[in-house]
């Protein structure tokens, strides 16, 4: 029996702290499906939409973020076909986003998926957006060529994880990882990394250079934002391309007329950045979506790809969850399981 009400979590104000509140059950509308959810990854642009920081969505207040989730049909909206009730699913938000931080919630179809009937039961269903993520920076953003050395940030999360491995098998002359402190070292070399360097210290872009016999890398993703985005400028090879997937420091990189001449317009230097984000990725490509999503869980199930390590909080724990975030502590994937 589905109950009228049910637990979640929600920011009442831009930057506001999640709080755990009563709510109604959501009722799916024409050609939604309502889930009951088992699982809910916590993704870095959860952080950055609860912050109010710029994100390509918008994001209205209150909000209850949540970008993917996996759980179970408990009931169909009118049109539904192909789809039954006690179906197990995974599912990722459309451009809303939101009410995904809950005991229930409602997608439309071409965002819901059965499991590959391989799968196992337990397998974390969440980490889809990470290992999308990773897939499509590495393949259509950043046109990664086998022999390139690449560098890539916060190696030891959920996406940076997937991408360590991703470029091993496209066989990079060089994965250097990046990581946020000295304990994430081993953890990042273990994924298969040539190089690991700490990006807290100040003077990590020359010791890029000099693994690259002051060549620089070929491929760099920017995830930090801040005065990040022109350290990493500084990291790249002649013709290198920057991949610039996020901020989560909360500020935008900022690019001065002088670094612009230095390092991206420099003559015959050919150097470029490249934007990248998931959810737009989706939206403007949903055929593409689904053979995205079937590839990542044939590169699992075949072991082609290890899943990052899973830490699971209760529902309750959503704001710590973001604090982990932040605080940059977090290795591997984050979810929450709101019936715990």
């Amino acid at each position: 029996m589905i109950p009228k009400t049910m637990k979640l979590a929600r920011a009442r104000g831009r930057g506001e702290p999640l709080t755990l509140e009563e709510g109604p059950v959501p009722t799916p509308g024409p050609g939604e499906v309502l889930i009951r959810v088992e699982s809910v990854g916590v993704n870095f642009s959860d952080v950055k939409r609860r912050r109010g920081d710029l994100y390509p969505f918008e994001t209205r207040f209150p909000f209850v973020p949540g970008a993917e989730i996996a759980g179970e049909v408990v009931r169909l909206g009118p049109g539904v076909d192909g789809l039954a009730v006690g179906a197990r699913v995974f599912s990722l938000a459309g451009a809303g986003g939101e009410s995904r931080h809950a005991h229930f919630a409602t997608n439309h179809i071409p965002t819901v998926a059965p499991p590959s009937p391989g799968l196992p039961p337990a397998f974390p269903r969440v980490l889809l957006v990470a290992g999308t993520t990773a897939k499509r920076m590495m393949h259509e953003a950043a046109r990664f060529a086998e022999g390139e050395t690449v560098l890539i940030p916060s190696a030891t999360g959920g996406v940076g994880s997937f991408a360590v491995q991703i470029a091993r098998a496209l066989g990079a002359k060089k994965v250097i990882a990046a990581v946020g402190s000295p304990s994430k070292i081993a953890r990042a070399s273990a994924l298969g990394a040539h190089e690991v360097v700490d990006t807290s210290r100040q003077d990590w872009p020359e010791e890029i250079h000099r693994l690259t016999e002051d060549k620089g890398v070929d491929v760099a993703f920017e995830s930090a934002g801040g005065d990040s985005l022109e350290k990493s400028l500084r990291c790249l090879a002649p013709f290198g391309r920057l991949v610039v997937i996020g901020a989560s420091g909360g500020a935008s990189g900022r690019l001065t007329p002088e670094a612009i001449d230095q390092w991206l317009y420099a003559p015959a230097l050919g150097r470029s950045i490249v934007a990248f984000n998931l959810g737009t990725w989706f939206q403007l490509r949903p055929q593409a979506a689904g053979a995205a999503l079937g590839g990542l869980i044939e590169d699992l199930l075949r072991e082609r790809l290890r899943p990052p390590a899973i830490q699971a909080l209760p529902l309750s724990e959503a704001q710590r969850a973001h604090d982990l975030l932040e605080g940059r502590t977090v290795t591997g994937k984050l979810v929450l399981k709101p019936w715990s």
